[in-house]
């Protein structure tokens, strides 16, 4: 079950209340998972341990989904996140923004879904990376 949501360019897609997925990223995940060579069942959103700067999140190709993992599913595209994973992402916004000649995958509002704000305690720097 997907509800839409406006959002400043067009509709974000907010899957059951957990993820918001915007146009430009779900497009870019459809766009992905057409040219998959091989056998996938979606795109796996990993979070992984932080260090002072928080948690870090990725993606990569789901070739299976287990018994852990919860399959959410947008206009084009499967998203696959494990529970613990899930509960680190809840209310965060996946965004596709292009600056210059980089592209890349934007989380939005995760410190915001795990009650953190993104700050170093130990020296203040925004995103980690204590010098």
């Amino acid at each position: 079950m997907s509800a839409e949501m406006q959002s400043g360019t067009g509709y974000s897609t907010r899957i059951n209340d957990e993820i918001t997925v915007t146009p430009e990223a779900g497009a870019q995940l459809a766009a992905l998972l057409s040219q998959a060579e091989d056998e996938v069942e979606g795109v796996r959103v990993f979070v992984s341990g932080g260090g002072c700067g928080g948690m870090s999140y990725g993606m990569t190709y789901a070739e299976r989904v287990t018994p852990y993992d919860k399959v959410l599913e947008g206009d084009g595209f499967k998203l696959v996140v494990d529970a613990v994973a899930l509960n680190y992402l809840q209310g965060c916004q996946i965004d596709f923004v292009q600056q210059g000649m980089g592209a890349s995958f934007v989380f939005n509002n995760v410190f915001q879904a795990v009650g953190g704000s993104g700050v170093c305690g130990a020296c203040g720097a925004a995103g980690g990376g204590c010098a």
